[in-house]
């Protein structure tokens, strides 16, 4: 167990860090900075290279050659690309980008400035210019958006050996060769085949005869989220974009959906806590600001609904002082029980696991959970209150009260999102303020409503 433990340690303490490099640069020792960027993962160089200076990472472009440079900048986060690519003359960036795959030079070229961005495309050959602009013409977080244009695709009609003859040609090119696609004569998707299976079949047998026509595939204009969730659900490595025609346009390759799947994961849990998917610890104070000063807008709007409840009750509270400390026991619980149904209904639906159809049956169970959870709950809130100001009906009120709002809570845990989704409203966007709004405003107005009715047994 130790020796794993050092094995674990020696790994971690070898990842390169920004001292390394600075070190290899101030020495002007090229050798070390070149096997440096050799011998160690892309993405730690780029983490590196986040705190460099202009003039350290033009010093760094001085040794590294165009193909190590490349790797670096696809693994680079944006706001660093960005500044690497406008640190270099056109011409570099050209050699640079001839070293990446297309979908990762478009995403770049779409998060620079505009004049860059046609100053690039105007220097390109006008195959890649026209293989660019259709790209960038996508959504980026469509299926067009995230595929690439660098696939093996062959005629179904060659021979095995032809068919692994054009592998070698044009493999250089192309970001995964796992999958070949086979085309007919006009360049219809009619099956793929796996590298495994061409390579153990004889080299005079047809493509056709391995070939698998039982195969997915997406059209450009669909969700991300929704080509990711194909993917994960039938294990694909690849999965072919094809137009209307059925002719295959691009594929999307693993690396990509698993990109895809971190970045709505980080959006939907940003989105419940009412944060902008694009806001980053180094924002600036405005920019935090502005992305956050709306969510919080909403949010002082729904309170003073809450407000409103608990002011109509103000001569009971002023009675009863003991409700006070009640109020926000009630609605917190409630508002903790929405949150859970809340997160396994966004989950389910992300896996589409459940829709607004299949409400009924959940609700029968959620309001039974509610039920079981309240009577334990309240008895436990009752139980303490009862012995902190000595009231058996003040426990009573808090009990019945605990078990109304956290039926409520599961209630609309579940109803809500699944309401907002069949409106085509992000369900992790505004889900969380209208479950708190429902949690706070019902659960104020029973708890205060029933120590109303029976003020006098309070008294």
């Amino acid at each position: 167990m130790d020796e794993n433990k050092d094995i674990v340690d020696d790994e971690l303490d070898d990842v390169v860090d920004k001292e390394d490099i600075i070190e290899a640069l101030d020495q002007k020792d090229d050798n070390a900075l070149i096997s440096l960027v050799e011998n160690e993962y892309s993405i730690d160089i780029a983490e590196a290279l986040e705190e460099f200076s202009i003039e350290e990472i033009n010093r760094f472009y001085a040794v590294i050659d165009d193909e190590a440079l490349a790797e670096v900048i696809e693994q680079a986060d944006e706001d660093l690309q960005i500044r690497m690519i406008l640190l270099l003359d056109n011409l570099r960036v050209l050699k640079i980008f001839s070293y990446m795959s297309k979908d990762d030079v478009v995403d770049i070229l779409g998060d620079l400035p505009t004049n860059k961005r046609k100053e690039l495309i105007n220097l390109m050959t006008r195959g890649e210019s026209i293989t660019i602009n259709t790209l960038l013409g996508y959504d980026e977080d469509s299926a067009g958006g995230i595929m690439t244009t660098e696939f093996v695709a062959v005629n179904v009609g060659l021979t095995i050996k032809e068919t692994i003859d054009k592998i070698r040609s044009i493999s250089p090119k192309t970001e995964m060769i796992d999958v070949i696609y086979a085309v007919n004569n006009r360049r219809e998707l009619v099956g793929t085949v796996e590298l495994r299976d061409l390579l153990i079949t004889a080299d005079d047998n047809n493509l056709d005869m391995i070939l698998n026509d039982n195969f997915k595939y997406v059209y450009p204009d669909i969700d991300q989220e929704e080509v990711a969730y194909t993917v994960s659900k039938y294990d694909l490595k690849a999965i072919p974009v094809v137009n209307a025609k059925k002719q295959i346009l691009g594929i999307i390759t693993i690396d990509d959906v698993i990109d895809v799947i971190n970045q709505e994961h980080n959006e939907d849990l940003l989105a419940l806590a009412g944060v902008s998917a694009e806001e980053a610890v180094d924002n600036s104070v405005f920019e935090s600001i502005r992305m956050r000063l709306p969510w919080l807008t909403i949010n002082l709007g729904t309170a003073f609904l809450a407000a409103l409840v608990v002011d109509r009750f103000s001569a009971t509270i002023a009675q009863v002082t003991a409700l006070a400390a009640a109020m926000p026991v009630i609605t917190g619980m409630g508002g903790n029980a929405g949150a859970q149904e809340l997160s396994i209904v966004i989950r389910a639906i992300a896996l589409k696991k459940i829709d607004l159809e299949d409400a009924i049956p959940q609700l029968v169970k959620q309001i039974s959970i509610g039920v079981v959870n309240g009577i334990i709950i309240g008895l436990l809130a009752g139980g303490i209150f009862y012995l902190m100001y000595g009231s058996y009906f003040l426990g009573i009120i808090i009990t019945a009260s605990m078990i109304f709002n956290l039926v409520n809570g599961c209630i609309m845990g579940l109803l809500v999102p699944l309401v907002l989704k069949s409106f085509k409203v992000d369900p992790a966007l505004a889900s969380s303020i209208f479950v708190t709004t429902c949690t706070d405003v019902l659960g104020f107005f029973v708890f205060l409503g029933l120590a109303t009715v029976f003020i006098e047994k309070l008294l």
